[in-house]
């Protein structure tokens, strides 16, 4: 090979070879960044969870049923002088202690213990009864996600297509909906522009999971099924260090 070509593709190797190291060097350099981050982001909030400890008298461990961003920001809007932990349950666990020579106060290692699955936790000055009574009442209905058991058995009757609430034409289901709806399972054909069935249709059975497709035909049709609902587990009493089972207790 001549020199002047083998200069050439020794030049393109060592460009190539540049180019690998400096990719290289960017990705370890935000690898250490996101790290950094995500460490940082762990020791802050263990530090206020127990700057918490330090301000508020009780400390819940709640549970959401049906979790939707929308409704929990509507729950902390109400409780504006109190203070809301959600998801991280390590983190969280570590912050409160999970022995007795690591708990940051008397007793806390049994509230870290419950924090176990779709949990929180409520840095209030509110008695239990207050913030049961709270929570038993605020509960919101929604439209169902897939992967849950349907809580009824839906029949839609034969005919044209009505949206949940029957009425006139205004609840018709319109002409657009029809090929999504035979997409979704639903033998459906346009009538006079109106999505229409020639046979009674059970979109779902109480009891059984939801697909997919089940759970959007029932939002197509307006029928909610899923229930977003704030539960009270159990709490601790920061002024004399006690930790209880229920808020009966």
């Amino acid at each position: 090979m001549p020199k002047s070509k083998r200069s050439k593709l020794g030049g393109y190797f060592q460009s190539a070879l540049c180019l690998l190291f400096s990719e290289t060097l960017i990705l370890l350099v935000s690898l250490t960044q996101t790290q950094k981050k995500g460490k940082e982001a762990k020791e802050e909030l263990v530090k206020n969870i127990r700057e918490c400890c330090d301000t508020y008298t009780f400390i819940y461990i709640f549970s959401v049923e049906n979790m939707r961003n929308t409704f929990l920001k509507d729950v902390r809007n109400d409780w504006k002088t109190s203070r809301f932990f959600f998801g991280k349950n390590r983190v969280m666990a570590r912050a409160l202690g999970e022995s007795a020579d690591s708990e940051y106060k008397h007793n806390l290692r049994h509230l870290a213990s419950r924090l176990e699955g779709n949990v929180g936790l409520l840095f209030t000055d509110s008695e239990p009864q207050t913030v049961q009574t709270h929570f038993d009442a605020f509960k919101q209905s929604d439209y169902a996600r897939s992967g849950i058991t349907a809580t009824d058995t839906v029949v839609i009757p034969a005919g044209p297509l009505k949206r949940q609430g029957g009425g006139g034409e205004d609840n018709l289901l319109p002409h657009t909906l029809e090929p999504a709806l035979r997409k979704l399972g639903m033998p459906t054909r346009l009538v006079n522009g109106v999505p229409t069935l020639d046979a009674e249709y059970t979109l779902c059975t109480e009891g059984n999971t939801l697909t997919p497709e089940k759970a959007q035909l029932l939002k197509h049709f307006w029928i909610q099924m899923a229930e977003f609902q704030v539960s009270l587990l159990c709490y601790y009493s920061v002024s004399d260090s006690t930790f209880h089972e229920s808020l009966d207790g």
